[in-house]
């Protein structure tokens, strides 16, 4: 028997999962819980923008979760042995860098600075430095235009330097005293194999290519010049980074003899480059050329593949053109949603209406099932936490329409639902427009898992079969499956992919007559979304809530 240890690193805890490695079977999971800030998060009540994490948390993380996990798997399989796990794998959210000093320490586990937020984590939902995003992508439209295009023509926000260049400007002893910055993704592999010197450091491709404009045609990440033209240091801070970046089937190094005790693991076992959780959710939910892979969480991130050997064009508001990023010998191409179920969260956790009972997810949803296509009257933008693809504009902000003193809770619910899957058509279709084909759309994380009613209207929106990931951790899963082919149960990931991944028998397939009225919904949504997400546009919105009348009166006839 040969197992594979999977830890998938989410926003606001880390689980660990471990796999028969011959046909995928979940023996042992673990979840933990972040212990700092609320939910895991650090906040500051002064400015929403910021989102920050304890470097410490991910430590404490991985020791309870693979002891948990191998706990369980003793319990499920009594010949399970950990001296059979041959392999781990790491994803993580991403962009989230953390600044670490000359010995790879991150400075927020040094007492000088663990009270200070600048020196945390940088979550990849901060938002602190749109203004540096919006300077980055101004120089680069000016002097290096190919910087851009490979990842939508807009530099975000949520994204590595302009995180580092927020953090130079607001805090410069946090900056001055780093000396580089690391990924997370990049950051807990080294931990792991005792390479987290700085000069050892292997850098994923993901993170580098998607977040941060590496790209080989230029040589790697940008030139020292381009980045000392928005700040000397931030040109200097560009020497520590390197010239060369690892696909995630590539050995990060090694576990040590510290790490392995500490584990209960067996040292010299091989580490995988570790990648973004939504890319290991896509190789753990079998995807593979024509596939869109949806994970479905507090944000969305879509992805699809393209032959290495295929002639992609650039695609505006792409948020990235990657050889070899979430499956080697491929293009990985990731677009997403900056919030989905954040935005349901919200109305229900801060809106609370109707109270805790009549307000929670299952009562709403219940409720809002009930409910036509149209029926409300409403019509909301998905941009409560900006809007990442394909406007990449993070100080775009939400909007709900239509509103009566009749309007009840279960249908602004309703309307956000819809809003998501307006802005999941809009992804679709910008893949399209560009000529990557979409045959099948495969979804994953726990709202797909839990919420047919979502599901539905997925697919009445968009006019596909929604089908749902067979394991329920596919972030996890695609982990471990990165931890099989380096810890040599396959050669490469197809065959990987096809032993241990599957879909659900149930599907959702859209409603002929449930689609034709989000179809002229969509309209009115596209109006909005042009209205107001694109500078410049003509405001033309006097049919939009007369239109939605017109649908609602139908709908109630």
């Amino acid at each position: 028997m040969a197992y594979a240890v999977g830890l998938d690193y989410g926003t606001n805890s880390v689980r660990c999962l471990i796999v028969d490695t011959s046909n995928g079977r979940e023996l042992g999971t673990c979840v933990y819980e972040y212990e700092t800030g609320e939910a895991g998060i650090l906040l500051d009540a002064a400015d929403h923008n910021v989102a920050r994490q304890n470097p410490a948390d991910y430590l404490k993380g991985v020791e309870v979760t693979v002891a948990g996990a191998i706990a369980e798997a003793r319990k499920a399989e009594p010949k399970f042995d950990s001296k059979n796990i041959i392999g781990i794998g790491v994803d993580t959210t991403g962009s989230t860098p953390l600044p670490v000093d000359k010995n790879g320490t991150p400075l927020a586990m040094l007492d000088a600075f663990k009270d200070n937020l600048n020196a945390h984590a940088w979550l990849w939902k901060d938002h602190t430095g749109y203004a540096e995003a919006a300077e980055i992508t101004e120089l680069a439209r000016k002097e290096h235009p190919e910087y851009l295009a490979k990842c939508g023509g807009t530099y975000s926000s949520e994204w590595f330097f302009s995180k580092i260049l927020h953090c130079l400007r607001v805090a410069p002893k946090v900056f001055d005293a780093a000396y580089t910055w690391v990924e997370h993704a990049d950051w807990l592999p080294a931990v792991l194999t005792g390479a987290d010197a700085p000069e050892k450091i292997r850098r994923c491709r993901c993170a580098a290519g998607h977040k941060a404009m590496f790209c080989d045609e230029w040589g790697g990440y940008p030139d020292e010049a381009f980045l000392a033209r928005l700040d000397p240091k931030l040109g200097k801070l560009r020497r520590t980074l390197g010239d060369k970046t690892y696909a995630v089937d590539q050995v990060a190094g090694k576990l040590t003899d510290a790490w392995a005790s500490k584990l209960g693991l067996t040292a010299g076992i091989p580490v995988a480059m570790g990648a973004f959780d939504a890319h290991l959710g896509g190789v753990g939910s079998g995807i593979k050329a024509g596939v869109l892979v949806k994970i479905i969480g507090t944000s969305t991130c879509d992805m699809v593949v393209a032959p290495s050997s295929a002639n992609l064009p650039d695609i505006p508001g792409i948020c990235g053109i990657v050889d070899g990023s979430i499956l080697p010998g491929f293009y990985g191409l990731e677009a997403g949603q900056s919030a989905v179920g954040d935005i349901f969260n919200w109305f229900v956790n801060y809106i609370q209406p109707g109270g805790k009972e009549a307000g929670s997810h299952q009562s709403l949803t219940e409720k809002a099932a009930r409910l036509k296509p149209g029926q409300s009257g409403l019509l909301a933008l998905d941009w409560n936490n900006g809007n990442r693809t394909i406007l990449v504009d993070q100080r775009l902000t939400g909007l709900l329409l239509g509103q009566t003193l009749h309007t009840r809770p279960e249908e602004i619910y309703r309307a956000l639902v819809e809003a998501t899957a307006f802005g999941a058509l809009t992804i679709i279709n910008r893949f399209e427009e560009y000529g990557v084909e979409i045959s099948e759309v495969v979804n994953c994380g726990g709202i797909s898992e839990k919420n047919a009613m979502l599901m539905q209207i997925y697919a009445d929106v968009t006019g596909r079969e929604m089908k749902i990931s067979r394991s329920a951790q596919t972030c996890a899963l695609g982990s471990a499956i990165a931890a099989a082919v380096v810890g040599g149960a396959y050669p490469g990931f197809a065959k990987a992919q096809a032993a241990m991944c599957g879909i659900k028998e149930t599907t959702f397939k859209p409603i002929p007559a449930n689609h034709q009225v989000y179809r002229r919904l969509y309209g009115l949504y596209r109006q909005l979304h042009d209205g107001f997400g694109l500078k410049g546009q003509p405001l033309a919105m006097g049919n939009v809530m007369k239109e939605l009348l017109e649908i609602k009166e139908k709908a109630n006839a």
